[in-house]
């Protein structure tokens, strides 16, 4: 029905089954499209737009891990259907996002049917990873001022745009900081020339 919108590299086998059997479905930006600690029963695979993943801890901070763009699926959701887990992330649509939800039943069947299915399976938990090990390193490594550079530069990377709309409270919780901190280091870098600072908008002038 839907199958001229799939945008991954399929056997044309496998893509029918895709259409046939996925859920076509649309997220308003803000809308939560993978829920943290719930078993996940379909896997979603992003069609258009930009979604954002994040790891929750017990306290309900959240912390940026990485973006998922069309053509890609969440790693995270895959390997936890594949091992029947809940989830240990929470996955929002960070713009208007549309995307064809597959069944964990039918992902599982296809990894032994499809080689297509598998390369794009493992391929998907290796870029992932390597993302994760970034955040990792940023984490352990990087000063904060350096991870909020970093973030603004991915968030413009994801969206094609050095103009950013967010909040200085949003960047707090993707960098578990405070407002506080990362108001007074936006600041800094509006006075080096880095950034111009609005009302919910930050305007990039480094290369991103």
């Amino acid at each position: 029905m839907f199958r001229k919108k799939i945008n991954f590299s399929l056997e044309p086998e496998l893509l029918d089954e895709i259409s046939r059997t996925g859920k076509l479905l649309s997220f308003r930006q803000g809308e939560t499209i993978v829920q943290n600690e719930k078993y996940v029963r379909t896997i979603p695979l992003i069609l258009k737009g930009t979604v954002k993943v994040l790891r929750v801890d017990e306290n309900g901070s959240e912390l940026f891990l990485y973006y998922l763009k069309d053509g890609q699926s969440c790693a995270v959701s895959l390997s936890s259907c594949l091992a029947n887990k809940p989830s240990n992330i929470k996955a929002v649509a960070e713009e208007e996002t549309e995307l064809i939800a597959v069944s964990s039943e039918n992902t599982s069947k296809w990894f032994g049917r499809f080689s297509s299915w598998r390369d794009f399976v493992l391929l998907t938990l290796n870029e992932r990873f390597e993302e994760l090990i970034k955040t990792i390193d940023n984490i352990a490594f990087l000063k904060t001022d350096e991870r909020l550079v970093k973030l603004l530069s991915a968030k413009s990377a994801a969206f094609q745009t050095t103009t950013i709309r967010i909040t200085h409270q949003q960047i707090a919780d993707e960098l578990a900081s405070s407002r506080e901190v990362i108001s007074r280091l936006l600041k800094q870098l509006e006075q080096k020339g880095l950034v111009k600072l609005s009302r919910n908008k930050i305007k990039l002038f480094f290369p991103v």
